[in-house]
């Protein structure tokens, strides 16, 4: 293995779900030549690499299909949000989210609906209320615990929530 190989898997390890200009950054190296060595990497079984829609993610290889699920979340601004306030007092109505996370109701509906359907939260009726809650509370709490500060602190901006909504 490379030095170079061990600086990608480094910086996969410390920043599971990290995407592919993230990881340019960081190691400073161009497109081309980093697609050759995260390819290599991939093809040896030292990195998973999850592919969806307008980006890949890049994880070590233990972790499971439901902690990359927590850990897409935990990478972006508003969902990171969520979670966190749906953590500290779980069983929120919508509008008391919109008012912990500070975004607008169509920004926080957008996110909330995606951590919904990708199993994080669900909904339940109480007095005919929709109130949210946290489902896949250990796995979060496991992940923030194992991955503090990188999953928490990166500051992502608000713009770049915007892009990845799309």
């Amino acid at each position: 293995m490379t030095d170079r190989d061990s600086q990608l898997q480094q910086i996969i390890e410390q920043n599971p779900g990290i995407q592919f200009r993230e990881i340019m950054r960081s190691s400073g190296l161009k497109n081309g030549v980093l697609s050759h060595y995260l390819g290599k990497l991939e093809k040896s079984g030292i990195i998973k690499v999850v592919r969806g829609p307008r980006q890949s993610r890049f994880y070590p290889p233990q972790i499971t299909e439901e902690e990359s699920i927590v850990i897409k979340a935990l990478r972006k601004q508003t969902p990171r949000d969520l979670l966190l306030a749906l953590i500290q007092n779980d069983g929120l109505e919508f509008s008391q989210l919109v008012k912990e996370v500070k975004k607008s109701p169509s920004t926080v509906s957008l996110y909330l609906s995606q951590i919904v359907e990708d199993g994080l939260v669900e909904i339940k009726l109480v007095n005919l209320k929709k109130r949210y809650h946290i489902k896949a509370r250990d796995v979060i709490d496991k992940l923030i615990e194992d991955y503090r500060p990188s999953l928490l602190e990166k500051s992502t901006s608000g713009f770049e929530d915007i892009i990845n909504s799309f």
